[in-house]
């Protein structure tokens, strides 16, 4: 690590903000929002999240020896301020923390002359991240997005992570609002970006699939003049977005006419195997998780590896090591001999159709059942879109469907109308759901675990049993 670092002059121009006190040290290493992780070399920005209020810990950050703090001007009264003095303690006062956090970020990054690449879409962003890291990781000490931190903190925070060391940055944004991928992008300002598909998500926040495909598209308006922006060429939306695109777009996908193709998709075990067709090039690619989709996560990294320079046996080696993220299609194998296909980390539409799909791939002669919750932000068209899953498992060929949830009836309706019977339905909670699945799965069986964050599917996957992960 080779720490690049702050001073009070590079806080108040990143910021704009106002010095209220200068302490005794006057240089700093990093930037953090949490109390419980800061160290005394850190600047302590009191962030206000949906939960808590940074300011409110303060008190904690400077007894951790914390010399340095970003405040909203607001909170920082007299007596805050002259105790902040007396202790030798430097404070910079903004309008916005959140925002101000946002724009040390984006000062920071401007230090670095690397390249940056974005990861936006309703589905698929995680494993793409990974990807696209494994696949620069080949040529270039790359920083990238850990766990889920992809928002209006997260990305900052990814960003303020970026030192000397590092020679590219591939890092992930969510969104489920208008707006938020083009301020994210204001702050990443990346070199390239990857769209990787528009699929019906967030529709509380934002309202139609146009409305999605806009606000996934805020990201082409930052991406750097020499840049470029990928596109899905399977999806209509990704050709609609490149039609009106003011970048250079390359479009990956099984479409004929992208830049970069999968072809000859094939399942080999655990994992999938393809033909990566690159300009000039073709090249057979092992993909160590299952499902086609992952192919698609796989195209979109080649084509960053291919822009950015990383030759083609270097783009396979990288794609060959990716893993799956926890809770992101892993699979395991319970003791008793059934498969869990843990997915547990988040679900919408597109999503859980993708990986129904692989269930029914996988399964073979064997029992398939889907352990379900809801999706959630979904806004007025919840209860259809519950309703469509329902009829795409039971067309699809799985046997039996394991719910829970507000939305678990619509979801058996949908099974119905598609004449699934009320015998392979269980409607109940998470605990019972599980005890019942024991009872029923055998060796060479699968269960899918699937359903949005909030709704907690991983319980079940946790009282399911203790499982070992199985590798391709």
């Amino acid at each position: 690590m080779v720490p690049v670092r702050w001073t009070m002059d590079d806080m108040v121009s990143a910021t704009g903000g106002e010095p209220l006190c200068s302490g005794v040290s006057g240089v700093f290493e990093g930037v953090s929002i949490d109390s419980r992780k800061i160290t005394p070399k850190d600047v302590f920005v009191a962030v206000r999240g949906a939960n808590h209020d940074g300011h409110a810990f303060i008190p904690g950050a400077v007894a951790s020896g914390v010399r340095c703090l970003v405040v909203d001007r607001r909170k920082a009264g007299h007596s805050e301020i002259a105790s902040w003095k007396k202790a030798g303690i430097s404070c910079i006062a903004v309008d916005d923390t959140v925002r101000a956090l946002g724009d040390m970020a984006a000062y920071h990054r401007r230090r670095f002359q690397i390249p940056v690449v974005a990861v936006t879409g309703s589905n698929g962003k995680t494993s793409t991240k990974e990807m696209t890291a494994s696949v620069l990781g080949r040529k270039f000490h790359t920083l990238k997005t850990v766990g889920n931190l992809n928002n209006e903190f997260g990305v900052p925070l990814t960003l303020l992570r970026l030192d000397g060391s590092h020679e590219a940055a591939v890092v992930e944004m969510g969104m489920n609002h208008p707006g938020e991928i083009r301020r994210l992008s204001e702050i990443c300002q990346p070199d390239y970006g990857i769209i990787t598909n528009v699929a019906p998500a967030h529709l509380e926040g934002l309202g139609t699939l146009e409305d999605v495909m806009a606000a996934k598209g805020e990201l082409i308006e930052n991406i750097k003049e020499n840049g470029a922006i990928v596109l899905n060429a399977d999806d209509p939306c990704g050709l609609r977005l490149g039609a009106s695109a003011h970048r250079r777009v390359v479009y990956f996908g099984q479409n004929k006419d992208a830049h970069v193709r999968g072809v000859d998709i094939e399942n080999k075990g655990f994992g999938t195997r393809f033909t990566l067709v690159l300009p000039g090039r073709s090249i057979p690619v092992t993909i160590p998780a299952p499902g086609r989709f992952m192919v698609s996560n796989a195209l979109a990294a080649a084509a960053i590896g291919h822009l950015t320079g990383v030759c083609a046996e270097d783009i396979v080696s990288g794609i060959n090591a990716f893993s799956p993220v926890h809770g992101r299609m892993n699979i395991r194998k319970s003791r008793q001999g059934f498969f869990i296909i843990d997915d547990s980390y988040n679900a919408n539409p597109g999503s859980m159709e993708a990986a129904i799909n692989t269930l029914v791939m996988l399964k073979g002669p064997h029992k398939g059942i889907l352990a379900a919750g809801d999706m959630r932000e979904l806004g007025a068209d919840s209860g259809r879109l519950h309703e469509d899953i329902g009829k795409i498992a039971a067309n699809a060929g799985v046997d039996m469907l394991f719910l829970t949830g507000e939305y678990a009836a619509a979801v058996k309706n949908g099974a119905n109308r598609q004449g699934m019977t009320e015998d392979r339905i269980v409607i109940g909670e998470k605990p019972d759901l599980a005890e019942s699945l024991k009872e029923i799965l055998g060796p060479g069986d699968w269960v899918l675990v699937k359903g949005s964050r909030s709704v907690g599917m991983e319980t079940v996957v946790q009282l399911l049993e203790e499982v070992d992960t199985i590798t391709s």
